[in-house]
């Protein structure tokens, strides 16, 4: 490791007493909890709440336009789409200077198709020669049908983690890494509604995507503690979460830095439609550790553990060499 001095920055064991502050961190959590569901849920207005529904959810139609070889002028196509009566158009750069996606909701009553060859028309009278790359059309009963599908989905994902580490270690593991899970959730909806972030498919692939790195840093950290419990018998349980996550540390900080900065460069070089995806997922990373350490583990200290069914494995002597 010379020739790589950077990873030396990070101590091979660290000693951070992190059950003594949990109570901070908890009423912490509570706070941003009830905040992400006020800012998720409020209007309770269909179909998404407070959240900025995106077009797979609302129902509506996306346009991806190309003027190429020249760029698109952005202004011009706001300004030919205006007045048409189809709600907020949103009209964005996408991948090339020659490309744009452009969003916009068929209003109640009239024609799906007939309202796309309107908006193809002002964009031809406003842009000029323009090749409409592709035309998605998606209505209210399957807009209303992905979200239930979508919500389904997060909620099925819960549920099998849930069996999972109640199998692989015992119930209270699993109510805690369940209310990790929830918590980690519930902070990405407010992080998505405050930062209004499409809520479209992708979203809801992003938070599924954080579902299981936050269960993967949870069982890691599960296993290590289920070997202290072996070993150290008479240590109080609080020292014994203490000393698993303080071993499991700097293996977290490298493996988040690593995912990180591939994220960082999809946020910055990916374009407009994977930016926000990115940002959930830098957000998801960033709040699945601390959910490992501060509500996963504090949930068993509180259910407490069962120590002495389990004898610490016996190492026989190798046999002797004749």
């Amino acid at each position: 490791m010379d020739f790589w001095p950077l990873i030396k920055v990070l101590p091979i064991r660290t000693h951070f007493r992190f059950v003594r502050l949990a109570k901070i961190a908890a009423l912490l959590s509570v706070i941003a909890v009830v905040g992400s569901l006020a800012a998720s849920l409020l209007p309770f207005k269909a179909p998404c709440g407070g959240l900025a529904c995106g077009i797979d959810f609302e129902g509506g139609t996306v346009l991806e336009i190309s003027t190429a070889p020249k760029a698109v002028d952005l202004a011009k196509a706001r300004e030919g789409l205006r007045g048409l009566g189809i709600g907020d158009v949103q009209v964005q750069a996408f991948g090339a200077p020659s490309s744009a996606m452009i969003r916009f909701q068929t209003p109640a009553g009239r024609d799906g198709s007939g309202t796309i060859r309107l908006v193809q028309s002002h964009l031809t009278d406003s842009l000029g020669a323009v090749k409409f790359v592709r035309t998605d059309l998606v209505g209210p009963k399957v807009s209303n049908e992905l979200l239930g599908k979508g919500l389904l989905g997060l909620g099925l994902a819960i549920l099998a983690m849930l069996f999972y580490i109640w199998f692989r270690f015992e119930l209270q593991f699993g109510l805690g890494a369940v209310a990790a899970l929830f918590h980690d959730v519930l902070l990405t909806f407010g992080l998505i509604a405050l930062l209004r972030i499409e809520f479209d498919l992708k979203a809801v692939a992003a938070i599924l995507t954080i579902i299981g790195y936050s269960m993967n840093d949870t069982v890691v950290v599960f296993d290590r503690f289920r070997e202290n419990l072996r070993k150290y018998k008479r240590m109080p349980l609080g020292e014994v979460i203490d000393m698993s996550i303080n071993e499991m540390l700097t293996r977290t900080i490298i493996t988040s830095f690593t995912a990180v900065l591939a994220l960082i460069a999809l946020a910055v070089f990916g374009g407009p439609s994977l930016y926000g995806l990115s940002i959930i997922m830098l957000f998801g990373i960033v709040i699945g550790t601390y959910s490992s350490i501060y509500i996963a583990a504090p949930v068993i200290m509180l259910w407490g553990v069962k120590r002495l069914d389990e004898e610490p494995e016996v190492l026989k002597p190798a046999p002797a060499r004749r």
